[in-house]
């Protein structure tokens, strides 16, 4: 017999902070930076983040569109294999996160 519990959360519909949460929340808060202890937490080198690697377990969502493009860009992305989809979106993903840095 399985001793798992499981419970869902509705993120759209959360429980209220008791009174006990929201005073620890402002404590936090209003607490300065100079003393929030670190000393746990290892410093984060240029190298970890050069070995740093996206979450696998991430996926993004998809939403369904049409989108005109002209008929050579899409004979291009066609002629490159199966999978045009996810290279459009990997085309956009690209200038998308270029734009934001």
């Amino acid at each position: 017999m399985s001793k798992t519990v499981r419970y869902e959360l509705d993120l759209n519909n959360l429980p209220p902070l008791t009174d006990a949460q929201r005073a620890e929340i402002k404590a936090l808060s209003d607490m300065p930076d100079s003393e929030i202890d670190y000393s746990g937490i290892p410093p984060l080198s240029d190298a970890f983040w050069k070995n740093a690697v996206r979450n696998p377990f991430y996926k993004p969502t998809k939403t369904m569109t049409t989108v005109r493009v002209d008929s050579d860009v899409l004979a291009w992305l066609k002629s490159q294999g199966k999978g045009y989809h996810t290279r459009i979106n990997a085309i956009l993903r690209a200038a998308m996160l270029r734009a934001i840095r």
